[in-house]
C-alpha cells in the first residue's frame, strides 16, 4: 500500500497540492457573466481550487438559494447564518445565464435552506423547469441538501427531471459529528437510497484528510454503494480558512488512486478521485459513464 499521507507542517502543501493558474477568453468570458449577473457561485463562495480551470473551460457550478446557509460545517467556506427570502425570479435568471454561457452541462448547487418549510424543493424545481425551457438540450446535474432525507421533498426534485442528482456525505461516520453542521451520515445515505428508487443517477462526494483512515474511507463507499449511488468523488480537504477545521493529512496521489481502484470494484459507473477533486470536478465525465454503465447492465 502507498504511503497515504505527507505530515501537515504550517502552510506548506505538498508538490502535487500546487495549482496552475489559468486565464483567456474563456475564462473572462465566464467571469464577466457571473458578475454582471449577481450570479452565486460554489466556484466563489466555497474556494473551489479549480475555479480558472473550469472557468477557463467555460463551466460553472451555479449557486442559488442566497450565499447564506443555515448550517455552519466546519470544512465549509459558505457563509452561515440567516438567510434573506428566496428570489422568485431567480430561476429564470440562472437559466438565462447558463444560455449565455452556452453550457451543454450545468451544476447547480445551492446553500442549506432549513429554514424553508419546503427545504427549497420547490425552488429546486423551479430552476431545473426554466433551464429546461431556456436550453432544451443541455444536461442537468444537481447537488442538494439532505432536505431531512424527506421522500415527499426529494420527489418534487426528481419529478422536474434532472440528469444528475448529487447528495455529498463529505466524510466517514465517526467524523461526521465533528465535521458537518447539523448533518448525520446516517441520514444522508438514506437521501441517497430514496434519490436511487426514485430512478434518477446518483452521485456523492468525499472529502479526505481529515484524520480518516483506509478502511473508514472503503466502509463509507461500500455503503454508498449498497445505497445506490452511481458516481462519487473523492477530493483532498483543504482548509479554507484559519477558523476552520485543519487538515490532518495530505492524501499522497496513489492513494487516491488506490481508492478508486477499489471503489470501482463496488461496481460504481464512475469515481473521479484526485487531490483537487470537488464534486462537481469533470462532472460531465461521470454522467457520460453512468450511460455506459446502464447501457452494459
Amino acid at each position: 500500500m502507498p504511503k497515504i499521507h505527507d505530515k501537515v507542517t504550517g502552510s506548506i502543501k505538498p508538490e502535487w497540492l500546487k495549482i496552475r493558474l489559468r486565464s483567456g477568453e474563456d475564462f473572462a468570458r465566464v467571469s464577466k457573466i457571473v458578475e454582471q449577473h449577481a450570479l452565486n457561485t460554489i466556484c466563489s463562495s466555497g474556494m473551489c481550487p479549480n475555479k480558472a480551470e473550469c472557468w477557463a473551460r467555460r463551466t460553472a457550478t451555479l449557486m442559488i438559494m442566497g450565499d447564506i446557509c443555515t448550517r455552519s460545517c466546519r470544512f465549509c467556506a459558505t457563509n452561515a447564518g440567516e438567510p434573506l427570502p428566496l428570489n422568485n425570479s431567480e430561476p429564470q435568471k440562472v437559466a438565462a445565464s447558463i444560455k449565455l454561457m452556452g453550457l451543454g452541462y450545468c451544476v447547480v448547487t445551492s446553500v442549506t435552506r432549513d429554514d424553508l418549510p419546503d427545504r427549497g424543493a420547490s425552488h429546486w424545481a423551479a430552476t431545473i423547469k426554466a433551464i429546461r425551457k431556456e436550453n432544451p438540450k443541455t444536461k442537468i446535474e444537481l447537488l442538494i441538501p439532505d432536505m431531512d432525507a424527506s421522500e415527499h421533498l426529494l420527489r418534487i426534485v426528481v419529478a422536474a427531471k434532472p440528469d444528475v442528482i448529487g447528495h455529498n456525505i463529505e466524510t466517514v461516520e465517526r467524523l461526521t459529528p465533528k465535521v458537518r453542521s447539523g448533518a448525520d451520515y446516517r441520514r444522508s445515505l438514506r437521501t441517497i437510497s430514496i434519490l436511487s428508487s426514485l430512478g434518477v443517477t446518483v452521485k456523492s462526494g468525499i472529502i479526505v484528510g481529515l484524520g480518516e483512515n483506509f478502511n473508514e474511507v472503503m466502509q463509507t463507499l461500500e455503503e454508498l454503494r449498497m445505497s445506490g449511488c452511481d458516481i462519487v468523488t473523492i477530493g483532498q480537504y483543504l482548509q479554507p480558512t484559519k477558523r476552520h477545521i485543519p487538515v490532518a493529512e495530505y492524501i499522497h496521489p496513489d492513494m487516491f488512486t488506490l481508492y478508486r481502484q477499489k471503489g470501482m470494484e463496488l461496481g460504481f459507473a464512475h469515481i473521479e478521485s484526485g487531490p483537487l477533486v470537488r464534486s462537481s470536478y469533470m462532472a460531465e465525465n461521470g454522467f457520460r459513464k453512468s450511460l455506459e454503465h446502464r447501457g452494459k447492465a
